[in-house]
């Protein structure tokens, strides 16, 4: 899988080494070959191991597993213990698949659960200990760019803006470039005219408003949060919102899913799915279909199984309350995110494509 066109660094990050350390884990000496990019969230733990290639790069290894590591912060603002064992073995797995690939570079980042979490810090520590995995937490706006480089590429240079948003496990950022973006050129950063962070994601409001069983008032209620968080970040785009020629692009495994049940595919098929454009009238009926399940239908369905089926309409609340403050008829869906942006802001700094005409 090579990604479609890379997308310049937006910016040279502080501390964009943060590999993992033990004797012979990674080599840092010689040429930088081989990259790996690991993004430990609220909910999940995902790796992604590629080389350059020409027009972008070449994914040699992916993992991803749910783990749920935010499980509770809400109530109890800690790490529970079961959650921290659950991530430390995928995180052990994520080692072993770095070593195994000879990763030259490699940027290792947590985000929402270790930002808040009061026992965060000792999380992390306790993560080196036992894996020689050092965790970068980033704070929001790295998070918030750092998707924006990831999906760049699918935007639609003919389009007056983009409405960039991933909705995480514990945040969810929403990114405003605008039209002078183009796939494949540009600074991400210098393009982005605004970006807002929201301390709400899946499993935070899943677990505040119920999950399993998801009534019209309860996901009303999710809504309605939503939209009053989002509320000053799309009153300060009034002007850009009202333009009628701009789009949506979501990456998250909410819009995947949705994407998954609209082409009504036997299993997820990434390759499927990334790029895909979805009508609005197509994104309703799909959340409809949804509302109308049970939590075993959900759970049944292979586009979202037992893992997820307690997520899935919070992660369309969030969604519906997006919708309302910029309406479009277009939404575009990205498999993709903060590891590939995390690739290709390390290939960028490190020039692999210089020459090629492709980044600088």
């Amino acid at each position: 899988m090579t990604a479609n066109g890379p997308v310049r660094a937006a910016a040279r990050l502080s501390n964009s080494e943060p590999l993992v350390e033990g004797e012979g884990a990674l080599r840092r000496a010689g040429g930088r070959s081989t990259y790996a990019a690991l993004d430990l969230g609220t909910n999940n733990c995902r790796l992604l191991i590629a080389r350059p290639a020409s027009n972008g790069f070449r994914v040699v290894e992916a993992f991803s597993r749910i783990v749920r590591l935010g499980e509770g912060i809400g109530r109890s603002n800690t790490l529970n213990e079961k959650a921290i064992r659950r991530t430390i073995e995928a995180l052990k797995i994520c080692r072993s698949k770095m070593k195994a690939r000879g990763v030259d570079r490699a940027r290792l980042i947590a985000t929402e659960a270790c930002r808040s979490a009061a026992n965060g810090d000792d999380f992390l520590a306790r993560v080196f200990e036992e894996t020689g995995i050092r965790l970068e937490v980033v704070d929001r706006r790295t998070e918030a760019h750092l998707a924006a480089a990831g999906c760049a590429a699918l935007a639609d240079p003919g389009a007056e803006g983009v409405l960039l948003f991933d909705i995480g496990g514990g945040s969810s950022e929403i990114v405003w470039l605008d039209r002078d973006h183009v796939p494949g050129g540009g600074d991400v950063e210098a393009l982005v005219r605004a970006w807002t962070s929201l301390p709400l994601g899946v499993v935070s409001l899943a677990e505040r408003f119920g999950g399993v069983e998801v009534t019209p008032e309860s996901y009303a209620a999710m809504v309605s949060e939503v939209r009053e968080a989002l509320r000053p970040f799309a009153d300060g785009l009034e002007e850009q919102r009202r333009a009628g020629s701009f789009h949506m692009l979501g990456t998250s495994g909410t819009v995947t899913t949705l994407a998954g049940i609209h082409l009504g595919l036997p299993r997820y098929d990434r390759r499927a799915v990334d790029g895909l454009w979805m009508t609005d009238d197509a994104v309703s009926d799909v959340i409809r279909r949804l509302m109308g399940m049970s939590y075993d239908e959900r759970a049944a369905n292979p586009c979202i199984g037992h893992e997820r089926a307690d997520l899935v309409l919070a992660g369309c609340a969030v969604l519906d309350a997006i919708r309302e403050f910029f309406p479009t008829k277009r939404l575009r869906i990205a498999d993709r995110g903060l590891r590939e942006g995390l690739l290709i802001r390390m290939m960028a700094e490190d020039g692999v494509w210089r020459g090629g005409g492709t980044a600088a």
